[in-house]
């Protein structure tokens, strides 16, 4: 028990830790050893299917250009949907739970059956992968997908809540193109992403589209020739796929792709055989615990008998940071150049957590936007305190500091201009587990809050932090804040006063 203590006090309850350290007897060991097992069929539930397949070592940087299409979803009406919610406390947080996990659980029945491999959820929207190794494939299961989930759609157009009927519907959008996929950071935090144009422009693709509609990019109307019916969206840049199809034409599902069930049987109840075969699960288990925010997979450990994260409705700030100008840049880089933007994305992300996770904040995921690859962080979603918007307040000033430092990469021969900008807020949001309940899942957090940070952040300057009024307010006393103005910000009804973070105050 001894040689394995170290591995195990992060990855096991405290009780059982404990008692397993008190009494390592073959009763203990094999109550450690399901424990394990279940944690192990949980993270893979929580990562895309290329990180549980093949997991690199902790701390392993690898990367790898990629030849696929992106598919991006958002989901319309959900800011209603959850105000109605939120009023009822549990109750609410039940029902909005119920909603969102059937709505995940269809589309990731959906993107499983069409051989869509499912990345991320970034909040209530999805991002999807097909890379068969055949481009027009791709393209087409990727139009099938979005056109079966815009169907799937119809479940929801009728939702009874404590504020009458309400309806969810959602936007797809897809391009094709050649994109870098990575898994970067260190032992204790990895992450998986993709770097590129193509991530940036198939977000652009969702965003330009309509509801109930896919909304396709030019780059892939030119490979589909008459395949479908086409309507252009009015901006010469995106088109609109005509769902005229009878569903004999669009046809049976391609490809039924089951998630790995990896399990170990063991027979040797001595303590011997019982560490050995501890040692084996933990081999399986910690590279994929090393992609989970650290205060994330301590709730996951404990809570992984239940397989439950209960829902809440906490107020807490939420920031995204924007690196400017690095994602995009292996574009244009030379062969040679990629592994340096690799690694210096892998930088800035291990030492933006590094802040992050000192000023007791979480961040959750490297993410996409219109503009390029963020990172979204929050505070206070596990133990809301008074002091969440000081400490979001002062890790930003400490990462816009951080970025500042960090020695950019060469592309053509030319260092890159590397900076960053922050969108910050402070308000009330949902967090929950959702997803399938014995699937694919994250912990994620969801709202008008995490929204309008994400909205702001787009419209900072360069090395710039952007807060909304509230954030403001609870930061005033002790850091320097500049109003702005009144501007409009996207989804938002009405303009909206806008600070800027100078410094900390005297």
């Amino acid at each position: 028990m001894s040689t394995l203590e170290r591995q195990l006090r992060w990855l096991l309850p405290t009780d059982l830790y404990a008692a397993a350290w008190v009494d390592p007897s073959p009763a203990m060991l094999t109550k450690v050893f399901e424990h394990l097992r279940t944690l192990q069929h949980v993270l893979i539930d929580y990562v895309p299917r290329d990180v549980w397949d093949t997991p690199p070592e902790p701390g392993q940087q690898r990367y790898g250009w990629q030849e696929g299409t992106l598919l991006f979803t958002d989901l319309a009406g959900f800011t209603p949907l959850l105000e109605a919610c939120s009023a009822e406390g549990m109750d609410g947080a039940e029902l909005l739970l119920r909603v969102l996990n059937n709505y995940f659980s269809s589309m990731i029945e959906i993107i499983s059956k069409s051989s869509g491999n499912l990345l991320e959820f970034t909040g209530d929207a999805l991002l999807v992968q097909f890379n068969t190794g055949d481009p027009q494939r791709d393209i087409v299961q990727a139009i099938n997908t979005g056109l079966r989930m815009q169907r799937a759609m119809d479940s929801f157009q009728q939702i009874a809540t404590f504020r009458g009927e309400l309806s969810l519907y959602m936007r797809v959008g897809i391009h094709s193109g050649r994109y870098i996929t990575a898994d970067i950071g260190t032992p204790q935090r990895m992450a998986h992403v993709l770097l590129g144009q193509a991530v940036t422009l198939a977000k652009q693709a969702e965003g330009a589209g309509s509801i109930q509609q896919v909304s396709l990019t030019s780059a892939v109307k030119a490979q589909l020739g008459d395949r479908v019916a086409l309507l252009p969206n009015g901006d010469d840049l995106h088109w609109l796929v005509l769902d005229d199809l009878s569903d004999e034409e669009l046809g049976e599902y391609e490809i039924t792709v089951a998630r790995r069930r990896s399990t170990s049987m063991f027979f040797d109840r001595t303590v011997s055989g019982l560490l050995e075969e501890i040692d084996t699960v933990l081999h399986r288990v910690e590279p994929l615990a090393s992609y989970m925010p650290r205060s994330v997979l301590q709730l996951i450990v404990d809570t992984a008998s239940e397989r439950r994260i209960p829902p809440a409705f906490p107020t807490i700030a939420v920031a995204f940071v924007n690196l400017m100008g690095l994602p995009e840049s292996v574009d244009k880089a030379l062969p040679e150049e990629t592994a340096a933007i690799v690694d210096c994305f892998s930088q800035a992300f291990s030492l933006i957590n590094g802040i992050v996770e000192l000023k007791g904040g979480i961040l959750q995921k490297v993410t996409y936007h219109s503009i390029g690859s963020e990172m979204l962080i929050h505070f206070g979603v596990l133990n809301p305190d008074e002091s969440d918007p000081h400490r979001a307040a002062a890790a930003m000033l400490m990462i816009r500091d951080v970025v500042s430092s960090i020695k950019p990469p060469i592309v053509q021969g030319q260092p890159i201009q590397l900076t960053c900008r922050i969108g910050l807020t402070y308000g009330s949001v949902f967090a929950a587990e959702i997803g399938e309940r014995r699937g694919r899942r994250e912990f994620n957090v969801l709202g008008d809050t995490v929204n309008t940070a994400s909205r702001i952040m787009s419209r900072a300057g360069e090395n710039e932090i952007w807060m909304n009024q509230v954030m403001a307010e609870q930061i005033q006393a002790d850091f320097t804040t500049v109003p702005l103005g009144v501007m409009s910000l996207k989804g938002k009804t009405q303009a909206q006063p806008i600070f800027a973070l100078a410094a900390k105050g005297s």
